[in-house]
Protein backbone atom coordinates (compact mmCIF):
# COMPACT_ATOMS: atom_id res chain seq x y z
CA UNK A 1 0.00 0.00 0.00
CA UNK A 2 1.20 3.44 -0.78
CA UNK A 3 -0.05 6.64 1.48
CA UNK A 4 -0.44 9.68 0.20
CA UNK A 5 1.18 12.68 2.64
CA UNK A 6 0.99 16.37 2.07
CA UNK A 7 2.96 18.44 4.53
CA UNK A 8 2.29 22.19 5.31
CA UNK A 9 3.36 24.51 7.83
CA UNK A 10 3.51 28.36 8.44
CA UNK A 11 0.19 29.29 6.79
CA UNK A 12 -0.47 32.62 8.72
CA UNK A 13 -3.88 32.37 7.29
CA UNK A 14 -4.91 35.81 8.02
CA UNK A 15 -2.27 37.47 8.91
CA UNK A 16 -0.21 36.48 5.48
CA UNK A 17 -2.86 35.58 3.07
CA UNK A 18 -6.42 35.66 2.96
CA UNK A 19 -6.93 32.18 2.07
CA UNK A 20 -4.83 28.58 1.36
CA UNK A 21 -3.65 28.75 -2.15
CA UNK A 22 -5.91 26.27 -4.41
CA UNK A 23 -2.73 24.34 -5.37
CA UNK A 24 -2.91 23.22 -1.51
CA UNK A 25 -6.51 22.95 -1.41
CA UNK A 26 -5.85 20.10 -4.65
CA UNK A 27 -2.72 18.66 -2.61
CA UNK A 28 -5.22 18.16 0.59
CA UNK A 29 -7.80 16.74 -1.89
CA UNK A 30 -5.16 13.88 -2.90
CA UNK A 31 -3.60 13.36 0.46
CA UNK A 32 -4.35 10.30 2.59
CA UNK A 33 -2.31 11.89 5.53
CA UNK A 34 -2.02 15.91 5.92
CA UNK A 35 0.41 17.46 8.78
CA UNK A 36 0.87 20.32 9.32
CA UNK A 37 3.89 21.83 11.41
CA UNK A 38 2.32 24.67 13.38
CA UNK A 39 1.94 28.66 13.02
CA UNK A 40 -1.59 28.49 11.68
CA UNK A 41 -2.70 31.80 13.26
CA UNK A 42 -6.39 31.14 13.14
CA UNK A 43 -8.58 28.35 14.40
CA UNK A 44 -10.55 28.61 11.36
CA UNK A 45 -7.68 27.24 9.08
CA UNK A 46 -7.77 24.27 11.12
CA UNK A 47 -11.37 23.63 11.01
CA UNK A 48 -11.33 23.73 7.57
CA UNK A 49 -8.32 21.10 7.01
CA UNK A 50 -10.45 19.00 9.37
CA UNK A 51 -13.16 18.84 7.65
CA UNK A 52 -11.29 18.69 4.24
CA UNK A 53 -8.39 16.27 4.93
CA UNK A 54 -8.93 11.89 5.04
CA UNK A 55 -6.95 12.61 8.31
CA UNK A 56 -5.58 15.91 9.70
CA UNK A 57 -2.31 15.74 12.26
CA UNK A 58 -1.03 18.73 13.59
CA UNK A 59 1.41 21.08 16.18
CA UNK A 60 1.08 24.72 17.07
CA UNK A 61 3.73 26.90 16.52
CA UNK A 62 4.73 30.04 18.04
CA UNK A 63 2.30 32.30 16.32
CA UNK A 64 -0.62 30.61 17.25
CA UNK A 65 -3.03 31.24 19.87
CA UNK A 66 -3.96 29.62 23.64
CA UNK A 67 -6.87 28.13 21.43
CA UNK A 68 -4.56 26.32 18.83
CA UNK A 69 -2.47 25.03 21.63
CA UNK A 70 -5.08 23.35 23.36
CA UNK A 71 -6.67 21.70 20.75
CA UNK A 72 -2.91 20.39 19.07
CA UNK A 73 0.03 20.68 21.26
CA UNK A 74 3.06 21.02 20.66
CA UNK A 75 4.77 17.78 19.33
CA UNK A 76 3.05 14.99 17.31
CA UNK A 77 4.08 11.59 16.44
CA UNK A 78 2.47 9.44 14.48
CA UNK A 79 3.43 5.81 12.53
CA UNK A 80 2.30 5.45 9.19
CA UNK A 81 3.35 2.17 7.14
CA UNK A 82 6.06 1.21 9.89
CA UNK A 83 7.55 5.05 9.16
CA UNK A 84 7.67 6.80 12.69
CA UNK A 85 6.95 10.58 12.20
CA UNK A 86 7.68 13.15 14.83
CA UNK A 87 6.45 16.78 14.07
CA UNK A 88 7.37 20.09 15.77
CA UNK A 89 7.24 23.91 14.82
CA UNK A 90 10.84 24.79 15.80
CA UNK A 91 14.15 23.35 15.99
CA UNK A 92 16.34 26.06 16.30
CA UNK A 93 19.45 27.33 14.23
CA UNK A 94 20.38 25.31 11.01
CA UNK A 95 23.75 24.97 12.49
CA UNK A 96 23.22 21.95 14.95
CA UNK A 97 19.84 21.04 13.61
CA UNK A 98 20.41 17.60 13.00
CA UNK A 99 22.45 16.62 16.06
CA UNK A 100 19.73 18.30 18.44
CA UNK A 101 16.94 16.53 16.18
CA UNK A 102 19.25 13.30 16.56
CA UNK A 103 19.11 13.65 20.26
CA UNK A 104 15.29 14.93 20.85
CA UNK A 105 13.96 12.67 18.44
CA UNK A 106 15.57 9.17 18.97
CA UNK A 107 12.31 7.35 17.99
CA UNK A 108 11.37 8.71 15.01
CA UNK A 109 12.31 8.03 11.43
CA UNK A 110 11.13 11.66 9.78
CA UNK A 111 11.19 14.76 11.66
CA UNK A 112 8.62 17.63 10.00
CA UNK A 113 9.00 20.92 11.27
CA UNK A 114 8.46 24.39 9.90
CA UNK A 115 9.25 27.72 11.66
CA UNK A 116 11.95 29.53 8.88
CA UNK A 117 9.44 29.12 5.82
CA UNK A 118 12.98 27.22 4.23
CA UNK A 119 12.32 24.53 2.29
CA UNK A 120 14.85 21.69 4.25
CA UNK A 121 15.56 18.04 3.37
CA UNK A 122 18.32 16.29 5.07
CA UNK A 123 19.03 13.21 7.18
CA UNK A 124 21.27 13.08 9.84
CA UNK A 125 24.08 10.68 11.30
CA UNK A 126 21.52 8.45 12.75
CA UNK A 127 19.23 8.27 9.56
CA UNK A 128 16.19 10.88 10.92
CA UNK A 129 15.46 12.78 7.96
CA UNK A 130 14.65 15.82 8.58
CA UNK A 131 11.68 17.89 6.31
CA UNK A 132 10.80 21.59 6.82
CA UNK A 133 8.10 21.90 3.76
CA UNK A 134 8.48 26.40 3.25
CA UNK A 135 5.39 28.31 3.48
CA UNK A 136 2.45 28.11 1.05
CA UNK A 137 1.72 31.63 2.09
CA UNK A 138 4.90 33.75 2.94
CA UNK A 139 7.74 33.29 1.39
CA UNK A 140 10.04 35.46 3.16
CA UNK A 141 13.36 35.33 1.46
CA UNK A 142 12.79 32.33 -0.37
CA UNK A 143 12.33 32.69 -4.26
CA UNK A 144 8.50 30.68 -3.92
CA UNK A 145 6.25 30.05 -1.85
CA UNK A 146 5.94 26.04 -1.30
CA UNK A 147 4.99 22.64 0.68
CA UNK A 148 5.76 19.30 0.39
CA UNK A 149 4.34 16.20 -0.65
CA UNK A 150 5.67 12.55 -0.69
CA UNK A 151 4.67 9.14 -0.31
CA UNK A 152 5.49 5.87 2.27
CA UNK A 153 5.60 2.52 1.03
CA UNK A 154 7.13 -0.21 2.84
CA UNK A 155 8.28 1.99 5.65
CA UNK A 156 10.06 3.85 3.16
CA UNK A 157 9.72 7.90 2.00
CA UNK A 158 9.65 7.96 -1.51
CA UNK A 159 8.68 10.87 -4.30
CA UNK A 160 9.24 13.58 -1.59
CA UNK A 161 9.01 16.66 -4.09
CA UNK A 162 8.70 20.12 -3.19
CA UNK A 163 5.63 22.08 -4.69
CA UNK A 164 5.66 25.90 -5.97
CA UNK A 165 2.28 26.75 -4.06
CA UNK A 166 1.65 29.44 -7.03
CA UNK A 167 0.51 27.40 -9.29
CA UNK A 168 0.81 23.34 -7.71
CA UNK A 169 3.92 22.88 -10.25
CA UNK A 170 7.35 20.47 -8.84
CA UNK A 171 10.04 23.16 -8.13
CA UNK A 172 13.53 22.43 -7.16
CA UNK A 173 15.11 23.00 -3.48
CA UNK A 174 16.83 26.49 -3.09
Amino acid sequence: MVTRLLLLADTHVPKRARRLPNSVWAAVDDADVVLHAGDWVDEATLDALEARARRLVGVAGNNDGPGLHARLGEVARLEIEGLRFAMIHETGPATGREARADAAFPDADVLVFGHSHIPWDSTTRRGLRLLNPGSPTDRRRQPRCTFLTLMVHAGALIDVTLIDAADGTPTPFP
